[in-house]
């Protein structure tokens, strides 16, 4: 199968300025990009008026949430936690997780995300879901150790490992996903990262999120959850996938200089609970990468990365009172390149370049809050919402056409959804 995109403007995100031009996909793969490409191709998509980029990378994602949007808001995240999101949790079935997360899917292919890393429990169900959408994943089991289940967590984190790694035309990876320092004791941490070194396979773990979590490492260990973590060797064993790292001093972001992986910063998220504001800045002067995450939607309440993109650059110019603090391409760069890195996928995607993975977006320029267009770069950092993506493109398949899922029933998918929101939440 080959795909011709005619004269798009194409932002490749590599260190070129945005052009007008085509691009050629065959099979699964970018094979040629230039301003004008006059060659056969199975389908033809017209591009003018359209910017196209590497689609948008999700780095941390509890995608069954979806389906507690709206239900639980304006309240402190252990609040939020205890008294709303685990009781309805504890009311999700297997089928409930797969139609969540498919509805997670649906929205993150409406507003241009092809990849994502997800962190959930019954992570068979959403993996069966990655496969039949058509997107690009990573996936973790969630590990908690705060009670003894007979080893039941971690068979099902192999399990995933083992029967979903590489599947799905190569779209699925995995990673090992201990939740965070506060629920994973030194013992059993150590387990999973002996796992995760023998078998080189990524982590993916939640760290300083909130002020509460720092206490509580400081009053159980005498250390923060960073120094906890560096303390365990994690970051000289592993590539770590870090969620959040909202409250880290200057000595922790020191620590984590030289690691492999990064943070997935989640401002959204971060600012509706209130948990305060990520040090981005001073992490990316330490060379430590940051991408960006939506966390799930029963926080965040939207899963659309242009929020985030936003919401990440206007957080560090109101925290600095400096506007040349995290530019627009610095943004977009957190939403593709840095998050691919934190997935541990830049070799296949995050930018545009002949070789890579063919997963595009093209977001359409015809709409008055995206005119004139001076620096496109700026508009779709500052200007563009989810609701601009037209086009989505995963693996070299079209997973969305004119705004029209193809992968997915979205009326049946909504009804479902609906139906069985009402049921988990009742009475909550």
């Amino acid at each position: 199968m080959r795909t011709l995109i005619k004269q798009a403007t194409i932002v490749t995100m590599r260190e070129e300025e945005p052009f007008v031009g085509d691009i050629l996909i065959e099979g699964d793969t970018l094979a040629r990009i230039g301003s004008a490409i006059d060659e056969p191709a199975d389908e033809v998509i017209r591009g003018e008026g359209m910017a196209a980029m590497p689609g948008l990378i999700n780095a941390h994602q509890h995608t069954p949430m979806s389906l507690l949007r709206g239900f639980s808001d304006d309240l402190r995240l252990m609040e939020w936690l205890k008294t709303k999101m685990l009781p309805a949790e504890a009311r999700m079935t297997p089928e409930d997780i797969y139609i969540g997360a498919k509805l997670g899917m649906a929205e993150m292919i409406k507003s241009g995300t092809t990849a994502f890393a997800d962190m959930y429990i019954h992570m068979n169900e959403i993996a069966l879901a990655v496969q039949e959408t058509g997107m690009r994943a990573s996936l973790s089991r969630g590990l908690v150790f705060v009670e003894d289940d007979g080893g039941r967590r971690m068979k099902e984190a192999l399990d995933l490992i083992e029967r979903w790694t590489g599947k799905a035309e190569g779209r699925i990876t995995t990673m090992l996903g201990p939740h965070s320092p506060y629920l994973c004791p030194p013992e059993p941490l150590a387990e999973v990262i002996a796992l995760a070194e023998a078998r080189n396979i990524p982590i993916h773990i939640h760290l300083a999120e909130t002020v509460e979590e720092v206490v509580r490492i400081r009053e159980r260990y005498n250390r923060t959850p960073t120094e906890y973590l560096v303390d365990t060797g994690m970051f000289d064993r592993a590539h770590v996938l870090l969620a959040h790292g909202v409250h880290l001093n200057m000595k922790d972001v020191r620590l984590l200089r030289g690691m492999r992986g990064g943070v997935a910063h989640n401002p959204v998220s971060n600012l509706k609970l209130g948990c305060g504001i990520a040090p981005v800045c001073a992490l990316t002067g330490q060379g430590v990468t940051v991408g960006l995450g939506t966390d799930g939607a029963g926080s965040a309440a939207s899963v659309d990365m242009f929020e985030q993109i936003k919401a990440a650059s206007w957080l560090q110019k109101l925290d600095y009172g400096d506007p040349t603090k995290l530019p627009a391409r610095q943004a977009l760069r957190m939403a593709t390149v840095e998050s691919a890195r934190l997935l541990n996928l830049d070799d296949r995607v995050g930018t545009l370049e002949i070789g890579k993975k063919a997963d595009l977006i093209l977001i359409d320029l015809r709409k008055p809050h995206l005119q004139p267009v001076h620096q496109v770069e700026s508009l779709l950092a500052y200007s563009a919402t989810g609701a601009d993506v037209d086009t989505v493109i995963v693996n070299g398949k079209v997973l969305m056409r004119q705004r029209r899922l193809l992968t997915i029933d979205e009326e049946e998918l909504l009804r479902e959804a609906q139906k069985r929101a009402k049921r988990i939440v009742e009475g909550l």
